[in-house]
């Protein structure tokens, strides 16, 4: 479904007579009084002081198809909040002033406040020399529905925040002097379903953030032939030597589309066909467009009837594949141009403390990006927002490749009415971009957030790769988290959100595997904060803590891709957001947070180093033969290891009990364990932790077995997933699950198998094979106690067992299913 379109007024278009009146990006009438005044923001950017009614984002808004002849229409508007139901206010002045396409919200458009209704009006004078020409406004975005009149007459009706529409006016035009605009706006935010991305109505000083209601991107008319060139479609294809050109039209059919592609000055190729059919134009060697080389091809593609240029608009493209490479240690990575390269990303949300979602200048919307290639990224992650075209413009120029989100809806699952304007909006927004050459990857659903069905999670990827077989498809980011129902096992990527993280998921048959999130190290900085205060996943004292931790952490990064087969990975983020503190940058972008140096260094050495060569080291040790493994705890009236030198102790006040075999302990789910006083597994290598356990309850609390410490989290946990009811061995945010949940007060018998060198969690129950999991940990400096009875997350002590267990072992090496169904057999 194909949301923009051209609407046009009456059912047959007319020309603009010649007594309207001329100019190229003509200073359209302005509104004189009552005097505008831009709001205080809470935060000032470099560039809010550089915004005024005579200079709101000038630039030319739609490179990839340009005319020489257009008029912008942002500037002051007259401004008045509407009710339900209300008349157009058609010929009567609105009391207050808006500078267009600032969001109402947004200091910078001098309203600052929230209306769930709006009235825009303004007037416009036409270019004398546009006559004999059809006249189209342009819309950029105006968030949510919106209704267009001009001179009294209603020409249009759009719903979408994030896409755009085009209406021809023509034949709604007076003959001369000046011609009234009026655009109603309504916009409830997360009162309903509609696409929102993080807005909402008002920010909560957590991951959500002021919404922006109204007209948002540029506003602007051009005047066009009756039959014109509406949109191109350009696909690059590498292995033919060509661009793939389709030149979307209005008017007669029928006419013919010549195309040339340029090198500066120099003709590189040339194709002429019909209109509305695709073309190749022949790009002989071309040069590569690569985060490292950026190089665009200049277009120019006419419209031509019975030999008469009717129709000329210039554009650009560059020549690159996107896909999927098996490295030498066989694990399937991303690739571009046809060579594995590490995908290193920042989350960018894309919100201004001066304009909300919209950037103050084009200078400050292209600074963000600028400071991804000064810091060592290739690649952005838009998240669940869209960036106006010179967004993407910029990025193409630039080089970097873009993962674009689907704007989200609420977090909770989308309701039946709501289903088909989401996908319409995404097909939408894929349709209106899928020519830009930085983006490389189209992401639909984000951590659950209005996810209403798994199975349909799935045919909407494929629905998306269907419309742009030439990218790759991440079906959802964060499949193993939040709001999440699971992985639909669509799309090309398996993406894995790991808090402080990176995520160690593995790829897995036609799948990569990415990090779509992980990091978030924050830092405060006074005066440099929206609400005077904020948090991080992990907050740190000084900049050169902060430094050392993005260090630390990005060199787990490259030890994931290494181990694991990561391609790509998403640093929470390029700058603070209102609450939010662990940007690069402050929200307004007047202080950097971190080493520049050290942080490109290390992204650099990521870039480089995580190729997939096979450095993931040696196979692990055999491990240590035997049926009891290298310590056993019987729990037969005491805590001695029967193998091992390491006598537990226990804890809280546990008691024997009644145990399968003989005595075990009894736990009491709140404060009691036992603790073996020692680190036990080298948990970067195999092990396996076995025990006999009966559950007093089998609710949604987690329960656990066995477990190790970690520096925040226990490196492993054999255990009773609370969240799941059903037993599991996990590592945080990956479990193998048993199929079904346990019944309390039975005796189970769990194994729990760390595979290293098949990158694997295997879980037995009763000694047959109940899940596997694939799984790759980097906890290799795992030096806390092994316990038996509790675990540990977020650095504290949870999960504690509330039944009674009996016959722990643990083993140096992974058993295999023969062992694992003889240890249960004995009882022991």
């Amino acid at each position: 479904m194909n949301l923009r379109h051209r609407l046009t007024a009456v059912v047959v278009a007319g020309l603009l007579t010649a007594t309207a009146l001329a100019g190229r990006q003509a200073t359209a009438q302005q509104i004189d009084e009552p005097a505008w005044q831009p709001g205080t923001p809470p935060l000032s950017t470099p560039w809010t002081d550089d915004v005024s009614p005579s200079n709101a984002l000038p630039e030319y808004p739609r490179p990839q198809l340009t005319r020489s002849k257009w008029q912008n229409l942002n500037g002051l508007w007259e401004f008045a909040p509407a009710a339900a139901g209300e008349a157009a206010p058609i010929g009567k002045t609105l009391a207050e002033r808006v500078l267009v396409p600032y969001p109402i919200e947004s200091a910078l458009s001098g309203i600052q406040r929230h209306e769930d209704r709006m009235w825009y009006r303004r007037t416009f004078t036409v270019p004398s020399g546009w006559q004999g020409q059809r006249l189209v406004l342009h819309f950029g975005a105006v968030d949510y529905d919106a209704k267009v009149w001009v001179n009294g007459r209603q020409v249009a009706t759009h719903r979408g925040g994030y896409d755009g529409f085009d209406v021809d006016v023509t034949n709604v035009l007076r003959r001369s002097g000046p011609q009234e605009l009026i655009v109603w706006a309504e916009d409830l935010t997360d009162e309903t379903f509609q696409p929102i991305g993080k807005q909402r109505e008002v920010g909560d000083r957590g991951i959500f953030y002021q919404g922006s209601s109204g007209i948002w991107r540029t506003v602007w008319m051009e005047p066009v032939n009756t039959s014109a060139i509406d949109r191109l479609q350009l696909t690059p294809d590498l292995a033919t030597s060509t661009l793939r050109i389709t030149a979307d039209t209005s008017g007669p059919v029928g006419l013919d589309v010549e195309a040339t592609a340029y090198d500066g000055r120099k003709v590189v190729g040339t194709v002429r066909g019909k209109a509305g059919t695709e073309l190749r134009v022949p790009i002989p060697n071309p040069k590569l467009w690569s985060p490292d080389n950026p190089f665009l091809y200049d277009l120019k593609v006419r419209l031509i009837d019975r030999g008469r240029t009717v129709d000329q608009v210039g554009s650009y493209s560059g020549m690159r594949s996107v896909g999927k490479l098996k490295g030498a240690d066989g694990k399937l990575r991303l690739a571009l141009n046809g060579k594995i390269l590490f995908n290193l990303s920042t989350l960018d949300q894309g919100f201004w403390p001066d304009g909300l979602n919209t950037a103050p200048t084009d200078e400050a919307l292209r600074f963000d990006l600028e400071q991804h290639k000064v810091l060592g990224f290739n690649t952005v992650r838009k998240h669940i927002k869209v960036e106006p075209d010179r967004w993407f413009y910029h990025a193409d120029r630039l080089g970097l490749m873009v993962w674009q989100d689907m704007p989200s809806s609420k977090t909770d699952a989308m309701p039946e009415p709501w289903r088909a304007q989401f996908k319409a909006e995404l097909h939408e927004m894929i349709e209106e971009h899928k020519s830009f050459t930085s983006i490389t990857a189209w992401v639909p659903f984000n951590e659950g957030w209005g996810e209403w069905d798994l199975a349909e999670t799935g045919r909407i990827a494929d629905s998306v790769k269907a419309q742009d077989p030439s990218r790759l498809v991440n079906a959802h980011s964060g499949m193993n988290c939040c709001n999440s129902k699971g992985d639909s096992g669509r799309g090309d990527m398996i993406d894995h959100h790991a808090y402080l993280g990176p995520a160690t998921s593995s790829p897995a048959g036609d799948r990569v595997a990415v990090d779509g999130e992980h990091g978030g190290f924050g830092l405060k900085t006074a005066d440099h904060m929206w609400f005077g205060d904020g948090f991080a996943y992990e907050m740190t004292p000084d900049q050169a803590t902060l430094t050392r931790r993005y260090v630390e952490n990005q060199r787990d990064v490259l030890r994931s891709a290494n181990t694991c087969g990561i391609s790509g990975s998403v640093y929470t983020q390029i700058t603070d957001v209102e609450g939010e503190l662990n940007g690069f940058f402050t929200y307004d972008r007047q202080i950097p947070k971190m080493d520049f140096a050290q942080v490109r260094a290390v992204n650099e050495s990521i870039i480089t180093g995580a190729d997939g060569t096979g450095t993931s080291g040696p196979p692990p040790p055999a491990g240590t033969p035997g049926a009891d493994g290298i310590h056993f705890y019987p729990l037969d009236g005491t805590t001695e290891d029967a193998v091992g030198n390491n006598d537990a102790t226990l804890q809280g006040g546990a008691t024997f009990a009644e145990g399968k075999n003989g005595q075990g302990v009894a736990l009491n789910g709140s404060s009691q364990f036992i603790d073996t006083g020692a680190q036990l597994l080298d948990t970067s290598g195999n092990y396996t932790a076995t025990a006999w356990v009966k559950l007093n309850k089998a609710d949604g609390s987690f329960q656990t077995v066995v477990s190790q410490d970690g520096d925040r989290d226990s490196a492993f946990f054999l255990q009773y997933s609370g969240q799941d009811q059903r037993f599991a061995m996990s590592f945080p945010g990956q479990r193998a699950l048993a199929p079904t949940k346990p019944n309390p007060n039975q005796w189970y018998h769990l194994t729990g198998v760390r595979d290293a060198a098949k990158g694997e969690l295997r879980l037995y129950v009763d000694g047959e094979l109940a899940a596997t999991k694939s799984a790759c940990s980097l906890d290799a400096t795992s030096t806390g106690n092994t316990v038996i009875g509790r675990a540990k997350f977020g650095g504290n002590s949870v999960d504690y067992l509330d039944g009674t267990v009996d016959q722990v072992h643990l083993f140096d090496r992974a058993l295999g299913p023969e062992e694992v169904r003889s240890l249960y057999a004995s009882g022991r």
